[in-house]
């Protein structure tokens, strides 16, 4: 259990949090704030944070913002020892908003059973989201193994060939293995994105919502730093921060470019290869993030498909004769994963499906199944 001292701290932060704010957003400034504190007590503010979302539904609202945090650790202590301690059927009702149930393609129950039963499948998602995430790490290509020696607390897994996962407790970023850029920390589901779209050296990509530049930079060590990537985003600061954090890995196949995600695209350039890693619900990242459990909205759901519909619309005349298009999100509602797939293969019949990491052309990854984000990919190639 927390001290006094990360509650309090933590109250703060519940009460800097706005309508527009994430809670990762107003912890990072409240940090900032507070220079110091050490890496032990943000992890125990956050870790703190993080179960009170975690926990909303089964807390007294009556309670001092202190003790609902200090009701939501204990009972996140009490799941954390024993998962069966809370029925999957109370998760199911308390732990999620209801609308997600209709997005859900696993949550249609089959024809004759209970409504209210919950399958193992939904069980499974729903205890994953209630723990503490785990931490995974990319190494740069075949250095995984040696990664995973160096820091210890770490090791490798079989689903991606450079993840690493890091069960320790020090600062990452204080580490020499950060500084010289052996490791990027980034999702394991993000980097089988990296995995599926398979770029090759000398080939020419374009990363077409780049953000900060996580799957830029994977693609680019893919590529061995041979060949041209185009990164574009609508936000000129995260674009600097990829260039900062491509110095860092010492990655420099890359052109950084704004486009706003319109008709008019940033370059006349026929690719290999497109990722488009859309603008998303992010309800694959409820287990990292849970505050967005209750300010994310089935409006927000509708909105944002039809952003992720036009952008692959507006990129599918950019690819080369035999070039493949990947198309991502880190979401799990199915109007944002199979219906816009669908809807897009129908609408490009000069595109075909293509298989997913060696399986289906629509896939979606579960965070139970790989103890990461959720997320969808679905891939095409055209002929």
């Amino acid at each position: 259990m927390p001290d006094q001292a990360t509650f309090n701290h933590a109250a703060l932060v519940l009460a800097a949090i706005s309508s527009d704010q994430r809670a990762d957003t107003a912890l990072r400034f409240y940090f900032e704030k507070h220079r110091y504190l050490g890496a032990r007590e943000k992890r125990a503010i956050s870790q703190t944070v993080f179960a009170y979302f975690r926990w909303l539904s089964w807390l007294d609202p009556k309670l001092s913002p202190q003790r609902r945090l200090e009701e939501a650790v204990a009972l996140h202590e009490r799941f954390q020892a024993d998962e069966k301690s809370i029925k999957a059927e109370a998760l199911a009702v308390r732990a999620v908003p209801d609308w997600i149930w209709s997005e859900l393609e696993f949550a249609a129950p089959a024809a004759g059973a209970d409504p209210s039963a919950v399958s193992p499948a939904k069980a499974g998602y729903l205890r994953q989201l209630q723990h503490d995430p785990a931490l995974w790490l990319r190494a740069r290509p075949g250095h995984a193994h040696a990664l995973a020696k160096s820091l210890f607390s770490a090791e490798t897994t079989k689903l991606a060939p450079d993840a690493v996962r890091f069960t320790g407790t020090q600062d990452l970023f204080k580490t020499e293995q950060f500084k010289t850029g052996e490791f990027e920390i980034q999702d394991l589901a993000s980097q089988l994105v990296g995995v599926a779209a398979a770029p090759l050296p000398g080939q020419t990509w374009w990363d077409a919502c780049a953000g900060e530049g996580g799957k830029t930079l994977h693609l680019a060590d893919l590529m061995y730093n041979k060949g041209v990537i185009w990164a574009t985003d609508r936000n000129f600061k995260r674009l600097e921060t990829l260039k900062r954090r491509a110095a860092r890995a010492k990655l420099f196949n890359y052109r950084a470019a704004l486009w706003d995600g319109s008709p008019k695209l940033p370059t006349k350039t026929k690719f290999d290869g497109i990722l488009v890693d859309a603008p998303c619900s992010g309800t694959g990242t409820w287990q990292r993030n849970p505050h967005a459990r209750w300010t994310t909205t089935m409006e927000d759901v509708r909105e944002l498909a039809v952003t992720q519909a036009a952008l692959l619309n507006h990129v599918a005349g950019s690819l080369k004769p035999g070039g493949r298009l990947i198309y991502a999100v880190c979401t799990l509602t199915r109007s944002e994963t199979t219906a816009i797939a669908s809807a897009f293969s129908a609408a490009h019949p000069e595109l075909t499906p293509e298989p997913v990491l060696g399986r289906i052309p629509q896939l979606t990854l579960w965070p139970h199944e790989l103890n990461a984000n959720g997320m969808f990919i679905a891939a095409w190639k055209k002929a």
